[in-house]
């Protein structure tokens, strides 16, 4: 039987809790409503047929030959395929896929895993698989890892699968715990300024902290029999101790991670309280910690956060995703935002020669999947 669906896969942005979620901490992200979408249609023969719209560009393959390939958004495709065949000995149908996608690339807002986890729902979903959503956040997760030689966490892929309308998760990434919160913001919005910049070492940089947290991990356990499963078990006071005995590099990590999911706590009380002014003051401080001690910032995230700084209309502004470059996430005063982006736009091409683009979201559901024909 021959399905034919459209699949709409949200972005998403998280508040607080940033590099925590593959160090078994707390955050507290939401689906938005920019989105990839896919047209899937399975199909008779061997051959897949994919075409992205988005970058303009097609290939084709058979289910016999998904090793990795030298093009890179390739293996969003061939990896998302290959676990569901191979991993998860699943019989799926040839098939046809059309990408388009309002999702930035680069912009810290997780095209890749809206794009896998778009992808294997829709697959899942054409063949009638009995596949749910905590196992679609492990294919995607193997794909990033495995495919894509990112080593993240399940916050991107749990947010798009389990996103809810006006809601944020807090999420719990080691047991995948969660409880919706309230995203109301009142006379605030949340926008996103995009700094239209991916510096080369993102990528690298991102795998190279987890090692070192893991490191840190590793190194603490040595003294506490391997108590800790993951660095956000730790607590604060026993990370202090460790101040003069880890590399300073190493325990700056860990002292971030830390500090990070006890943020991540508070900001979720306080969202619940409407305590606005206190939950700005946390992505304040996650901002300073990512830049001084994460070191996962650059010098455009860094200008921005601070261009906001003498506004009472802003209450909050930091840095959200990877590093190095990508959105800062802002709660801005929606009378004075505006002026605001047209202010910060002007001042940010003027000192980087780069266009700033500013994005207002809205926080959403997750992943819908709508049949549009049945043979």
């Amino acid at each position: 039987m021959n399905k034919k669906i459209k699949v709409e896969s949200p972005g998403r942005i998280n508040l607080i809790g940033e590099h925590v979620d593959y160090n078994g901490g707390s955050v507290l992200p939401g689906a938005i409503d920019k989105k990839v979408e896919f047209i899937i249609e399975n199909i008779d023969g061997d051959n897949c047929f994919i075409e992205s719209k988005t970058i303009d560009k097609k290939f084709e393959f058979k289910f016999a030959s998904l090793e990795k390939s030298d093009e890179h958004w390739h293996n969003y495709i061939l990896g998302t395929v290959n676990y569901l065949i191979n991993k998860k000995n699943q019989k799926i149908s040839a098939f046809s896929c059309k990408i388009d996608s309002i999702l930035p690339i680069g912009a810290g807002i997780s095209s890749s895993s809206a794009l896998i986890s778009g992808l294997a729902s829709g697959l899942i979903e054409i063949n009638n698989l009995k596949i749910d959503k905590s196992e679609i956040v492990d294919i995607v997760s193997d794909v990033e890892h495995n495919y894509i030689g990112l080593k993240g966490g399940i916050m991107d892929q749990f947010t798009i699968l389990n996103g809810k309308k006006n809601k944020l998760i807090h999420l719990e990434c080691h047991s995948r715990n969660f409880k919706y919160v309230n995203a109301e913001f009142n006379d605030y919005q949340l926008i996103l300024l995009n700094t239209n910049v991916e510096h080369n070492l993102a990528n690298t940089a991102y795998n190279d902290r987890v090692e070192e947290c893991n490191h840190a991990l590793e190194l603490i356990n040595e003294k506490y029999n391997n108590k800790f499963s993951s660095l956000c078990e730790v607590e604060l006071n026993i990370v202090e101790r460790f101040k003069t005995i880890l590399d300073k590099k190493i325990f700056n990590r860990a002292s971030f991670v830390v500090n990070e999911n006890i943020r991540t706590h508070i900001a979720s009380k306080k969202l619940n309280e409407f305590k606005l002014i206190e939950l700005g003051n946390l992505m304040y401080q996650s901002h300073k910690g990512l830049k001084n001690l994460y070191e996962v910032s650059c010098k455009e995230l860094d200008f921005l956060v601070e261009l906001t700084k003498p506004h009472n209309q802003i209450i909050g502004s930091r840095m959200m995703g990877g590093g190095f470059g990508g959105c800062t996430i802002n709660l801005i005063h929606k009378k004075f935002k505006n002026e605001f982006i047209e202010k910060a736009s002007k001042i940010y091409l003027k000192n980087f020669g780069i266009d700033l683009t500013a994005i207002e979201i809205n926080i959403c559901d997750g992943i819908k999947i709508k049949n549009l024909q049945t043979d």
